[in-house]
Parts: structure tokens; C-alpha cells; sequence
């Protein structure tokens, strides 16, 4: 009898990263999902806090970066609460097309709320989607974002992968992403990371613990340098990044050729 279609019980489970706790593959989505639907009805209030409201300013920036135009399609990816799509929305018009996507449906309800109340619902559609596995066509997309999302993601070559085909040429990603700052403000940074954030989380949201997984989860990350050899593996062109708050966060940007 063959058994080449059994188990093989000595071969060992594919792991991943969940902050510095190592999971299996299988369980960090349930343990991302977990956090999220903790945070989503304090996210935004969560994110003015924890910044100083500097979020609005790098999303603002990544934004002007797009060059979104009227009649364009985006796709917002890990969008929550919808500060991106409001804004693309307004950019591409009536011709225009926006999807606000993230993994997460707690996240798409408080951004359903924030769009209706905002009055957009023409031309913004709301799809719940795994960014490695995006459901999308070939050539969908002017241009794809994705802010502070992708390093919740276990597979990150796969959703980039899964970016660069649903782009149309001459389309552009672009990954705004807590990255490493410089050595200079790195020792205050950390203790702010490991310190006021989780104390933040457990006075604001009674959740000390998933504010802990963010500033784990961001040492964890590629850097700067790191991400961008990884999106040109991936077969994104020109791409470049900006650093933004001393290289707290960066804005990375490649093209679909």
C-alpha cells in the first residue's frame, strides 16, 4: 500500500509570526481578527491618540502621492474605517470607482457608518477580501493603498503578488506602513511603543494587550530597505520610499510596468 497520501507527522507546521509569540500559519488570521474586532469601534479615537493626529497628516500625504484622477478605480486595501476611500472617493468622481476592502468585518462596519454618515455611496463599494487572495480581475485597478495593514498580513509576498496582477499597467501601489526610525529618536520611540501605548489601550479601550501586538507587530516588520527589495521580487518597478516622522513611518510606492 502507498502512503503517499498520508500525513506526514514529522513534518513541522509552517510557522509565522504574531508579535514575538510564533504561531502556527493557520492561527494568526483567528488571532488578527481577534485584535481588530476589539478595536474597531475605538480605532479611529485610538489612532489620534497614539499619534498626536500625525496619522491624518501620512495619510494625507499618501494621498497627494496616489495622483488619483477623475474616472480612476482604486482599491483600498485593510481600509477599516475609510479615511482613505472618503478622500478617493471625492477624487474620482461619479466616473470614478472606489472599493474599500479589509479582511476584517467589525473594521467595515464602523467604515460603512463613517461613509454614509459622510454622505458617499455612489461610487464607493465595500467588499470583505483577503488581501493574498484578492477576487479581483486581471488589470482592475489605477491604483491599490494599503495604510498600516500589511504587516498583519502572514503572507506578504502573496499580497503582493495579488496587487501587482490586479493593477493595470502603469498602475501604482502604495504601502504606508510603520517602518524604523532613526537611532536617534529610536530609544524614545520604544519607550513610548512598549510604555504609554498599552497603558493608551487599557484606559481608552480596555484593551491593554492588542495595543501591545501593535508595537510588537511593528518590530517585526520589514524595514525600509527590507520591504523595498521585497516588492521589487515581487515584479513592481520604480519603486521608491518616503520617510515620514524620522522614519517612524514610510510610504512605499512601485509601478505595475
Amino acid at each position: 500500500m502507498s502512503d503517499k497520501h498520508m500525513p506526514d507527522n514529522n513534518k513541522p507546521t509552517d510557522t509565522t509570526h504574531f508579535g514575538y509569540k510564533t504561531v502556527s500559519v493557520d492561527e494568526k488570521a483567528g488571532h488578527v481578527k481577534g485584535v481588530f474586532d476589539s478595536v474597531a469601534s475605538n480605532y479611529d479615537l485610538m489612532n489620534d491618540l497614539m499619534s498626536g493626529g500625525l496619522h491624518r497628516l501620512w495619510k494625507r500625504f499618501t494621498i497627494e502621492q496616489a495622483g488619483v484622477r477623475a474616472g480612476h478605480s482604486v482599491l483600498d486595501l485593510a481600509g477599516g474605517t475609510g479615511d482613505l476611500a472618503r478622500a478617493f472617493s471625492k477624487r474620482v468622481g461619479a466616473k470614478g470607482v472606489v472599493v474599500l476592502a479589509d479582511i476584517n468585518r467589525a473594521m467595515l462596519e464602523q467604515g460603512r457608518r463613517r461613509l454614509v454618515d459622510a454622505g458617499i455611496s455612489g461610487n464607493v463599494s465595500i467588499a470583505q477580501v483577503n488581501a493574498e487572495k484578492l477576487p479581483f480581475a486581471d488589470n482592475s485597478f489605477d491604483c491599490i493603498t494599503i495604510a498600516f495593514g500589511l504587516r498583519n498580513v502572514t503572507d506578504k509576498e502573496s499580497a503582493l503578488a495579488s496587487m501587482l496582477r490586479t493593477l493595470k499597467p502603469g498602475g501604482k501601489a502604495m504601502i504606508l506602513e510603520f517602518s524604523k526610525p532613526g537611532n536617534a529618536i529610536k530609544p524614545a520611540y520604544d519607550l513610548y511603543s512598549f510604555t504609554v501605548l498599552p497603558a493608551l489601550g487599557k484606559l481608552v479601550a480596555n484593551d491593554a494587550d492588542s495595543y501591545k501586538y501593535l508595537a510588537e507587530s511593528i518590530r517585526m516588520h520589514p524595514d525600509q530597505e527590507a520591504l523595498l527589495g521585497i516588492m521589487q521580487d515581487a515584479g513592481f518597478e520604480r519603486c521608491r520610499y518616503h520617510n515620514l516622522a524620522g522614519g517612524i513611518v514610510a510610504l512605499h510606492v512601485g509601478y505595475r510596468i
